[in-house]
């Protein structure tokens, strides 16, 4: 424990990581230094929020009592932790500097909090609470920095959006942590940096390369397939498995949200590589089950969403390909070529593509969420609940209805991507990446659809884990954020908006059959508790692999 943090001083002094950060950066960019410190208060207390709403809301070890109304938890040893009331879709503003008490002693920086709790298998995500802190520092010093690129058209690229989400997921603590990279890397590859990143190539002989789709003619050489791969990932990780670059920095392109996906600035398919890291809950790989799974499952999702009202489409993956290396496919050596949003949404004139996790972020220099600018803009046309309201009409209509066929998307703020018109009108949406959907063969047969052989954890028909994957993404973080982005913590326009939310989601299950099926779903979406990923829990150590959930009260109940 740091002993510079007192009873009456929640302001810890610099971990180490933050003073190697401070090292690294006065050598490879200097002029941040300054910015840098100023961001650290702000990144502490945006990584501390997210730890507390975990303290709160996650069925973590050694947590006996939680009560985030009035903020405070118990814990099993009968120490007690106290800070600011937190309802679970708080995503905090830059005025808010909680401070969480361990028994009396305040505490600014959660990892110090983390560590004075003393939690089984914490040790690992301390060391990623100080990373998310340091690299959410660089993140909102080098966005500041970076500043706004053009101004009319060019301000409304998808890229430009992408890159518009400064501080990661809302509710994860690890929203930052980016342990494989330097601070060089960091601005380099980090797309709120806005830089532009050579992709490189890696030539591997075609009988040596697991292929599912039509790899195109302009990623051959000869009988060699060309793969697109992340640059830290040919410096760090190509040499261990025999492999370089036959072509370094072939595609200029700008890194999206994931950081490992590319927009070319030539346009066409988007670029998903390989990155060997661990960021927020998951290692950036490529699986040879997500390359085998690309085909079959694109083409699947596209019959079915085919056959909705046009309110939803979903980017067709068009190419996938791995490399066999000791004889099964690497998930290191692996690309995904993907449709554009852009294209997948078929853009009429003055309709614009916005990740909804753009919605809801904040410039670097803390002003109102993007939603809440755009709305101004429309020139008093909308008022928040009308806006939402319409958002929720147009959205869960189809995302039911996928349901009840046996389709459950991981529509969170990355995956899910509104249009818009030029009054910030909600039109239609947009979702990618498919390897996180699951897909009930039960259902999907009872209506009418064939299922092609798919392996993995894509395939589940057990109802629970269904409902899990769509509402808690939906609800909990969709909607979520974006009811606390439009509130701006105004709780009585939180329980409009919230209402605006639930009509829209009666109605849409009015429209549907009342089927068994369909009525129990209903339930679960209107029942007092609502299953969300419990983020924080699942980076523990010795916790079981895979999804790990988290009852949180229903704000539709």
């Amino acid at each position: 424990m740091n002993p510079d943090i007192g009873h009456d001083s929640p302001h810890p002094a610099p971990r180490a990581l933050e003073a190697a950060f401070v090292t690294e950066l006065a050598a490879v960019r200097p002029g941040l230094s300054g910015a840098y410190a100023d961001a650290l208060p702000p990144a502490r207390a945006a990584v501390l929020g997210r730890l507390w709403r975990a303290l709160l809301y996650e069925p973590l070890p050694g947590v006996a009592v939680r009560d985030g109304r009035r903020g405070g938890a118990g814990l099993r040893d009968g120490r007690v932790l106290s800070g600011p009331p937190r309802l679970p879709h708080d995503i905090g503003t830059p005025e808010d500097r909680p401070t969480v008490r361990l028994d009396g002693r305040a505490y600014a920086h959660p990892a110090e909090l983390l560590a004075a709790i003393g939690m089984p298998g914490a040790a690992g995500l301390t060391a990623e609470l100080d990373h998310s802190v340091a690299s959410l520092a660089l993140s909102l010093a080098g966005a500041a920095d970076a500043g706004v690129v053009g101004t009319g058209e060019a301000d409304r690229s998808l890229a430009y959006f992408e890159q518009s989400v400064i501080d990661g997921h809302p509710y994860h603590p690890c929203c930052r942590s980016r342990p494989g990279f330097s601070v060089a890397d960091q601005l380099a590859y980090g797309p709120e940096h806005r830089p532009v990143v050579g992709v490189d190539l890696v030539a591997v002989p075609a009988d040596r390369c697991r292929v599912a789709g039509k790899w195109p003619a302009r990623l051959r050489d000869g009988d060699r397939l060309l793969l697109p791969v992340h640059p830290w990932q040919s410096r760090q990780v190509l040499p261990g498995l025999g492999h370089q670059p036959f072509a370094a920095g072939a595609i200029r392109a700008r890194p999206l949200m994931s950081v490992r996906t590319f927009a070319p600035l030539a346009g066409g398919p988007h670029l998903k590589t390989a990155l060997t890291m661990r960021m927020t809950s998951q290692v950036r790989d490529i699986s040879a089950g997500g390359v085998t799974n690309s085909a079959p499952l694109s083409a699947l999702l596209s019959d079915v969403v085919g056959r909705l009202d046009g309110r939803l489409g979903i980017t067709r993956n068009l190419a996938a390909a791995s490399a066999v290396v000791d004889g099964a496919p690497s998930a290191d050596l692996a690309a995904l070529l993907r449709e554009s949003p852009s294209d997948a949404a078929r853009l009429r004139a003055g309709e614009t593509v916005v990740p909804v996790a753009a919605l809801t972020a904040r410039p670097a220099d803390g002003g109102p969420p993007l939603i809440r600018s755009l709305l101004a803009a429309a020139e008093a046309r909308w008022n928040t609940v009308d806006w939402l309201a319409s958002f929720a009409r147009s959205l869960l209509p189809p995302m039911l209805r996928l349901l009840s066929w046996g389709v459950a998307l991981a529509a969170h703020g990355q995956n899910l991507l509104v249009v818009l018109d030029e009054e910030a009108r909600p039109c239609r949406f947009v979702y990618r990446d498919l390897a996180d959907v699951r897909v009930s063969p039960a259902r999907l047969a009872h209506h009418g659809f064939t299922v092609p052989p798919l392996g993995g954890k894509v395939i589940g028909d057990d109802p629970a884990l269904l409902r899990g994957k769509l509402f808690g993404h939906l609800i909990g973080t969709i909607l979520g954020s974006l009811v606390s982005a439009l509130a701006e913590g105004d709780r009585n326009t939180e329980t409009r908006l919230w209402a605006a939310v639930a009509a829209a989601a009666r109605r849409a299950y009015d429209d549907l059959p009342a089927t068994g099926e369909n009525r129990a779903d209903r339930a679960a979406l209107f029942g007092a508790e609502l299953p969300v990923k419990a983020l924080t829990l699942m980076r523990l150590e010795g916790t079981p692999p895979g999804d790990l959930w988290a009852s949180l009260p229903n704000p539709l109940a």
